[in-house]
């Protein structure tokens, strides 16, 4: 006989590692942020006041978004798309620069980083076209369909953030993965998707020119702030100097409440306070696994997989380029770095995990 499906309701585990994450940022936020509030403002609460304020804003949209049938979206899945490409050409267009990158369009007061809606907009797009899919998804034509598919986007948020569409293209290849039965196709994808990358490296000159700091940082000017996250990491030690106590963040390490964040978690809690949030991540991602193992249908599954894949990438990265071992890419710690786009969208994709754990077999 087969599986009855069973209604467990939210699946409260997540919920729980949300709202711990969410609540552990902003106490880090507020620590590594108050030196450039007051510095740059004259207020130490700035960036902790507007960050709350999103990260109130987003837990009211992730528990909306619980209470809906993720079935709801999938109707809308391509405008939704459609409208991330547009918004993302109109960031080249009309976007404003913040510190030699032009990633945000303004609405009067408020700024938005397109970027950041796009991820979520991929995820649900490319779940639904996996979905129509899914009987010819074994053929190599299909797989080179789909992934074509989210190469425009790729290509227009690449143009200002390469790391974002690393991101976005990780999360596509990850969703056709799951759902093709053959793996041997993978290494032309994996071609496919370096020879991409590779041209992306290749049209800006100031990207090779990372490839040079990643490798000696500490023989050029911009390598500053890579050995200043460094020396944090290291003056950290096994227990840290506690909250409040990092030097570091005093102006020696640029921007310290954004995608260098990591760096002063290191040095005020040291080795072991930084392995409890990686280990924080692990269970997030884990849940987001099991949630996507059990989930109603195919649509579903590939959902909380498409957030899995984001949240695990995006960890990896940020970490990667914080200890140099990548080259800089300019790529936040979720729910942690400052960044109100970010923490409502993150809790966006979180409700439509949520959502997918309310049926399960």
């Amino acid at each position: 006989m087969p599986r009855e499906k069973k209604k467990i309701g939210w699946d409260y585990g997540l919920v729980v590692i949300v709202l711990i994450l969410a609540v552990i940022g902003l106490l880090i936020l507020y620590s590594t942020s108050t030196y450039n509030g007051q510095v740059k403002f004259q207020d130490p609460y700035y960036y902790l006041k507007k960050q709350a304020f999103a990260t109130v804003l987003g837990l009211a949209a992730m528990f909306f978004a619980a209470k809906i049938d993720y079935h709801v979206w999938k109707p809308f899945a391509p405008a939704a798309y459609l409208i991330a490409i547009g918004l993302s050409t109109a960031v080249l267009f009309i976007g404003e620069e913040y510190n030699g990158s032009k990633r945000w369009l303004s609405f009067g007061p408020f700024s938005f980083q397109p970027s950041e809606y796009a991820k979520i907009a991929v995820i649900l797009f490319l779940a639904c076209l996996v979905t129509k899919n899914i009987k010819k998804i074994g053929k190599l034509r299909t797989l080179f369909k789909v992934v074509a598919a989210v190469l425009p986007i790729v290509a227009l948020v690449g143009t200002n953030n390469l790391s974002t569409a690393i991101i976005i293209l990780g999360i596509a290849v990850v969703l056709v993965f799951v759902a093709s039965p053959k793996y041997a196709q993978f290494f032309w994808l994996g071609g496919l998707g370096a020879g991409f990358m590779g041209v992306f490296l290749a049209l800006e000159s100031y990207r090779l020119e990372r490839l040079e700091i990643w490798r000696n940082p500490e023989k050029f000017e911009k390598g500053y702030q890579t050995l200043q996250g460094l020396y944090a990491i290291g003056s950290g030690g096994l227990f840290g100097k506690g909250i409040g106590g990092s030097i570091q963040k005093l102006g020696f390490v640029p921007e310290a409440q954004n995608d260098m964040i990591f760096s002063i978690i290191c040095e005020e809690l040291g080795l072991i306070g930084a392995s409890f949030i990686i280990c924080l991540f692990l269970v997030l991602i884990w849940r987001f696994f099991v949630i996507a193992t059990h989930a109603k249908d195919l649509f579903g599954a590939l959902i909380a997989t498409g957030a899995m894949a984001h949240m695990m990438i995006q960890v990896i990265l940020n970490i990667a380029v914080v200890t140099n071992t990548i080259p800089n890419t300019g790529i936040t710690l979720p729910f942690i770095s400052y960044g109100g786009t970010s923490v409502v969208f993150l809790m966006l994709e979180m409700g439509l995990v949520l959502s997918v754990s309310r049926l399960v077999e």
